[in-house]
């Protein structure tokens, strides 16, 4: 898989076992093709009539790279492809993609949890891995919501529910990005304005969470808490599905916020960032807590995914990047990432290596610590 020429110290280097530091669970159930086809883009919507999400880079990814782990030749049809998959059945198929990966501990976003998917333990089951919880924290405020009886109640419950969950967990996550954009007031809110805020919500508390007010005030009560647990904060950014607004998902609009949490020393992690990595890289490289990966991006693009992470490379502190896939629904999810991290550093440290720029060990190091070091050191693994 990875170029002939490449040193063996780099390349055992990002042979080496991953850490995911996101991801999320894949469905145990065997899939229709049109259930599997929604799990291919982020649309989660079907492709036109007369066309298939296969014809995709992920589509032609899963054919190219998947196929192989289920026994079938590269770039078999897809017709083929979902044939074998219902012939091995979804555990069969979860195990080997998980397992083919290489990723020796999941960190799992958990607040898309349902029943049709894989728990964070099950995920390590299936891939023979450690696994371990990052709490989202729009999920722990809407169970809050629909339990809270008055304003000071919801205050006082989120409170003691994120401590209860962090004190389980290896970090918390925010997708603020999806709900009000990242270009949020970084303040605290004042207390009397959470409350009548509050008595908002209540009113009609099945609805999403959109208030500013009560986002700003669930990400600095998370603050509290992950300060006190030594948590990191995870912030889903760029790249996304359809209920995003993209132009509001540029993690360098939340610059403010990164700056007021720089006293308190709480790792912010920029996930995915694509197509504004060179803003993340940036952010990375000016202020000490912040962290960035491009995820989900490596398998979305495909074999475009290597220039994406040359250009990350261009900026970014070293000590600053982490390796994620961002599975969702789909163990292919998993392996890809795995796979277009391995071929896309490959080919950026390669290159630098035989340019003269960096040393083969220089390389390796760069590589282990983007493909397990630094997480391990940031969730304290």
């Amino acid at each position: 898989m990875l170029p002939v020429d490449l040193p063996d110290a780099v390349r055992d280097a990002l042979l080496a076992p991953l850490v995911d530091h996101h991801c999320h669970g894949v469905r145990r159930d065997d899939l229709s093709r049109a259930q599997f086809e929604l799990l291919i883009g982020e649309s989660r919507t079907p492709a036109p009539p007369g066309t298939t999400h296969f014809d995709t880079p992920l589509g032609a990814a899963i054919r190219r790279w998947c196929a192989p782990v289920l026994d079938l030749e590269p770039h078999v049809a897809p017709a083929v492809y979902l044939g074998r998959r219902q012939e091995l059945g979804a555990g069969e198929v979860n195990r080997r993609l998980l397992q083919a990966s290489g990723v020796v501990a999941f960190l799992v976003d958990t607040g898309l949890e349902a029943p049709d998917l894989l728990s964070a333990a099950e995920m390590g089951r299936h891939g023979g891995a450690a696994a371990d919880e990052i709490v989202r924290l729009e999920q722990v405020e809407q169970d809050i919501a629909d339990s809270a009886a008055v304003a000071v109640d919801y205050m006082d419950s989120l409170g003691e529910e994120l401590v209860a969950r962090a004190a389980r967990a290896v970090g918390l996550k925010s997708i603020i990005a999806y709900r009000c954009g990242l270009d949020f007031d970084p303040s605290r809110p004042s207390r009397g304005s959470v409350i009548a805020a509050a008595n908002r919500r209540l009113s009609d508390p099945r609805e999403r969470l959109v208030d500013p007010i009560l986002l700003r005030h669930l990400l600095w009560t998370a603050v509290d808490v992950a300060r006190d647990r030594a948590l990191p904060i995870q912030f889903h950014t760029g790249y996304g599905d359809a209920d995003l607004d993209m132009s509001r998902a540029d993690p360098a609009q939340m610059t403010g916020f990164i700056r007021a949490l720089q006293p308190l020393g709480i790792p912010v992690v920029l996930l995915h960032c694509y197509p504004f990595h060179r803003q993340a890289a940036y952010l990375a490289s000016v202020f000490p807590h912040v962290y960035v990966d491009v995820g989900l991006t490596l398998t979305h693009t495909a074999a475009g995914s290597a220039r994406i992470l040359d250009e990350l490379l261009e900026l970014v502190p070293f000590h600053k990047q982490l390796f994620s896939s961002d599975c969702y629904g789909l163990a292919e999810g998993c392996h890809l990432g795995a796979v277009y991290f391995r071929l896309g550093m490959a080919g950026a440290l390669g290159r630098r290596v035989e340019s003269g720029e960096w040393s083969a060990a220089d390389a390796a190091r760069v590589a282990h610590m983007a493909g397990s070091g630094n997480a391990r050191r940031v969730y304290r693994l």
